[in-house]
């Protein structure tokens, strides 16, 4: 042929409601038979044929209504909508264009003529590629040197190929709504199909008409020998067969193609984003981009083409196809961490090879690293913490960590008001622990990531072997062996990263504060198997300092050196592996992933109700703009059951405990951060204000909530407890019963 690039334009027009995108008329066995292909807009009830026309199928593709009727032979080509006239000017099929051909369907989203004809060459090569049909989506007269280029390289490059291209004067993305200005084009919301843009040009959205392949069939692909479906930025990798002998050999001649994204490192400046240049894959990725591949003459009759997969017609399962999605080429963008976080990227051997072997490319590499020389043997083991107002609390933190392994701690104060950081620098001074005061508001961070950031370079962290993260109401339990770090290593001896999942530990029901250990005072907590709230399953995580991450994070390290993801071994409390979708920054457990068998996090958060006074007074470490109220006691306040395991690890804490406080210097500053958080719950308690809350934290009915929380659905934690009714709390404990609410504040039982 002499002209390789054949131009066909969509018969779209504006009807009452939404687009005619094409009408296509054809000589049945017995009739004329018309086919209307709508978009999601138009109701098919709205429909009314031309007299004498009967209705012989009706199917919808993502509520797009496709028609076909049976006409007299003298019926007019007019149809009525909501009572309106609409005159239609139908297609005609040209399936003599490419029968017995080997064919793509493909939607260009402005792609560029070089991406196309590399596209072309590559499935010329290698599946022996006849024929496509191009769906351009740019809008009319925006691109006009496309097809003039692309003619130009098929013809330059003798590909053997015939390329048409099928345009349309109405936009197909976000489901081919009728452009403002339209006669027919109203406000209001889009049709279901439509997709969620960031770019809200619908000439350049992702196709939205999903219709848009039966189109592409009853007009030129109907007698095609095989059929698939991809993007101009996808190539179909080669197997045994190419991929058109494939569907034609499969069981109902349908295969399903499965897609995996792919990205370059870094393309060079100056140069176009070429398909060799896409060498890395994301290593947690947890799904594939479906498209099919269809041999027309093998598979049913009723066989529906969507835009990826085909409907009523099962796929053979031993005959899979794959193909690489070049991201880069779909989103132009020099900054490949635009559209994908580059810590999930790895590189891929086989990407390298075609890079280097089918496109002659040299693609800029993921830069060499190492990792870090981790001592021999157990090492030190290192707590990083920040602290405001916690003095009384302090010290039975630091005689029950010490006392289960760790050697060093690293305390970050700030605008301690109760003696916390005069406590810290004699406790620095006496070698027990390292005190630092916080620099947050200079460094422009909140002070747990001002911490965390500063702790980095702090020789007690680059020298420790494992390191964590945890707050002074955060205990480590340890349930395997004698309660020790060196009885949790040997449990897991291959794991660089131990995760910690919280137990929310409530109130116990102790209102006053007392000066005991809490670890003794506070035994009820939330059950295992708490899902919510949402913050039930935080964890913070134990690690190893071996240079896979790049730096420290709350609940586990943070800026994973991906080339190295594979030397993650991360168990989960239980010792069981942790998922690889998690590696990059998951900070809580799921179903999947929860475990308590060999460690958990206590977690008091809440501690006595005239303490829960004095830490809402002061804020949050890491949220200083928030409010501590009655819903965050809701949500941290669990009481469900009884849990002792940290009991029988106490007498070797209260002999650390006791070592300490046999200073008097140590015992002096204990007592008077007691005295400083009693007198501040005394005067908080003389305000209205406090003393009323105080009477509600301690009310029969925040109690009997604190029980619940199993039965009650995210929102109501979100909400807060006072969207739950009485005659809800009253319910009997046993009964299995679930309550949520709407969060505009609807309820549903």
């Amino acid at each position: 042929m002499s002209d390789p690039v054949l131009h066909r334009r969509l018969s779209a027009q504006p009807v009452p409601g939404g687009t005619l995108l094409d009408a296509v008329i054809a000589q049945a066995t017995d009739a004329r038979h018309l086919t209307l292909f709508f978009d999601a807009n138009v109701q098919a009830s709205a429909v009314t044929p031309p007299p004498g026309a009967t209705l012989v199928t009706a199917k919808s593709i993502g509520e797009a209504p496709i028609l076909t009727f049976a006409l007299p032979d003298d019926a007019a080509l007019a149809i009525t909508i909501d009572g309106q006239p609409i005159d239609i000017t139908p297609s005609l099929p040209e399936h003599d264009l490419f029968e017995g051909l080997n064919c793509l369907a493909s939607v260009r989203n402005g792609e560029s003529a070089d991406t196309v004809l590399d596209w072309l060459a590559y499935h010329v090569a290698h599946h022996e590629l006849e024929g496509v049909v191009l769906l351009d989506q740019a809008k009319p007269g925006s691109d006009k040197r496309f097809a003039k280029d692309l003619a130009a390289g098929i013809a330059a490059q003798a590909i053997s190929c015939t390329v048409l291209i099928l345009s349309s004067d109405v936009p197909l993305g976000q489901a081919g709504q009728p452009p403002e200005g339209h006669p027919f084009s109203a406000p209001g919301a889009p049709g279901k199909d439509r997709m969620k843009l960031p770019d809200p040009d619908p000439w350049s959205a992702p196709l939205g008409a999903f219709g848009v392949f039966e189109i592409i069939r009853e007009r030129f692909l109907q007698r095609a020998r095989a059929v698939a479906n991809v993007e101009v930025y996808d190539l179909i990798t080669r197997g045994d067969l190419t991929v058109f002998d494939t569907a034609v050999r499969a069981q109902g001649g349908v295969i399903q193609l499965q897609g995996e994204q792919c990205y370059p490192w870094r393309v060079r400046n100056g140069d176009p984003i070429r398909f060799g240049d896409h060498i890395c894959v994301q290593f947690d990725r947890t799904k594939m981009r479906k498209r099919f591949c269809i041999a027309p003459d093998r598979a049913p009759d009723t066989a529906v083409w969507r835009p990826v997969r085909i409907g009523n017609g099962e796929p053979d399962e031993d005959a899979n196809g794959h193909f690489y999605r070049h991201m880069s080429l779909r989103h132009p963008t020099r900054a490949v961490a635009k559209i994908v976080p580059k810590s999930s990227l790895v590189e891929s051997e086989e990407l390298l090879k075609r890079a280097a072997d089918l496109f002659d490319h040299d693609p800029v590499r993921m830069p060499e690293d190492k990792l870090d020389n981790v001592p021999k043997g157990r090492g030190r083991c290192a707590i990083v913490t920040t602290m405001k107002n916690e003095g009384p609390f302090i010290l039975e933190w630091l005689a029950y960590h010490r006392s289960i392994g760790f050697d060093d701690i690293i305390v970050y104060t700030n605008d301690c008001t109760d003696g916390t950081d005069t406590m810290l620098e004699m406790l620095q001074a006496k070698g027990i622990v390292q005190h630092r005061i916080n620099k947050f508001e200079d460094m422009g961070l909140k002070p747990q990531h001002a911490a965390l950031q500063s702790a980095e370079s702090e020789k007690v962290i680059k020298q420790a072997k494992w390191v964590t993260c945890i707050d002074v109401d955060e205990y480590v339990n340890i349930k395997v062996g004698d309660g020790t770090l060196d009885a949790l290593f040997a449990a897991v001896p291959d794991a660089n990263m131990i995760s910690m999942t919280w137990r929310l530990f409530g109130n116990g029901n102790v209102h006053e504060y007392v000066d005991q250990p809490i670890t003794e005072q506070f035994q009820m907590c939330a059950p295992e198997l708490a899902r919510k709230p949402h913050q039930a399953w935080g964890f913070k995580t134990l690690f190893l300092t071996n240079g896979i991450f790049k730096k420290l994070g709350v609940h586990r390290p943070k800026g994973l050196k991906p080339q190295f993801w594979d030397r993650i071994n991360w168990v989960n409390g239980s010792g069981k592996p942790m998922p690889p979708d998690v590696y990059r920054n998951a900070w809580r457990s799921t179903t999947d992933t929860y475990g308590y068998d060999l460690v958990q996090l206590n977690h008091y958060a809440v501690r006595s109700a005239e303490s829960f006074l004095v830490k809402r007074d002061r804020g949050r470490v890491n949220h200083v703009d928030r409010d501590q109220g009655l819903a965050y006691w809701f949500r941290m306040n669990n009481n469900a059951e009884a849990e002792t395991s940290i009991l029988s690890r106490l007498p070797r804490m209260k002999e650390e405990l006791a070592r300490l406080m046999a200073d008097p210097d140590i015992a002096a500053a204990h007592a008077h951060s007691v005295a400083c958080h009693r007198a501040k719950i005394d005067a908080l308690k003389a305000t209205e204000n406090y003393a009323n809350f105080y009477a509600e934290l301690t009310s029969p009915r925040m109690e009997k909530l604190s029980t619940l929380h199993t039965h009650f659905g995210a929102n109501v934690f979100l909400s807060g407890p006072a969207v739950v009714p009485d005659d809800i709390v009253e319910k009997p404990q046993d009964e299995d019963w679930f309550f949520t609410v709407e969060l505009q504040g609807s309820t549903q039982h």
